[in-house]
Order: structure tokens, then sequence, then C-alpha cells
């Protein structure tokens, strides 16, 4: 069993192409031998976004604090603290800060086979 506390984990620029202002903490995944599912923390600044994607496995996202914009398949839609997101597979997605505030969300996906 593991309890930290998810900002004493280290945060780790993301340096994948289309990403800007966006930073990861690996909450829970590979180093706690994680079976199943990875936590992943993010974090993005006023005007940063995730980089716009698609893969072929499904996330859950639930948004810790401030706003912004997540493109869907559908258009864009607004988020907020509070929110939860289902990204199903294959779903064009991106997360945008478009608040005046950090945007912080927690994303779980399937550990990679």
């Amino acid at each position: 069993m593991k309890i930290e506390v998810a900002d004493a984990i280290e945060a780790k620029n993301v340096e994948l192409e289309g990403a800007a202002g966006l930073t990861m903490r690996m909450l829970i995944g590979p180093d706690e031998g994680a079976p199943t599912f990875h936590m992943r923390q993010f974090s993005v600044v006023p005007g940063g976004h995730t980089p716009r994607h698609t893969h072929a496995w499904e996330h859950e996202c639930y948004i810790l604090a401030g706003a912004g914009t997540v493109i869907t398949p559908d258009g864009p839609k607004p988020i907020k603290a509070g929110d939860c997101i289902y990204v199903g597979p294959n779903d064009d997605h991106q997360f945008q800060n478009t608040g005046d505030e950090e945007l912080k969300f927690l994303c779980l996906v399937p550990k990679p086979s």
C-alpha cells in the first residue's frame, strides 16, 4: 500500500510535440508495481495545453482545480473543478487552460502493455 502527498511527488515537464506549459506527476504507476492502472496528475499553466491526440485506450479524468476547455469529437466543451470526463478509445482530445489559474486534473489510464 502507498500513502503519499501528491504535491511531494516530482512534477516533470511533458516534452511531447504539441504540449505547452504542461507538467505531470506519476502518482501511482510502475514504481509501485500497479498491475492494471496508472494514476497521473497533470498541471497546465494559463494558456497551456496537452497535445491534441488520439490513442486506442480509454482514460478517465477528474478536474481538481481551475477551468478550461476540452476538445472532444463533438467540439470544444468547457470544464471546471469538480467535473469528471471519460475519454473513449480513439477519441480526438486535448485539454486547454483558458482560465487565469493553474488547471489541475487527475488522469487514470490502463497500464501500458
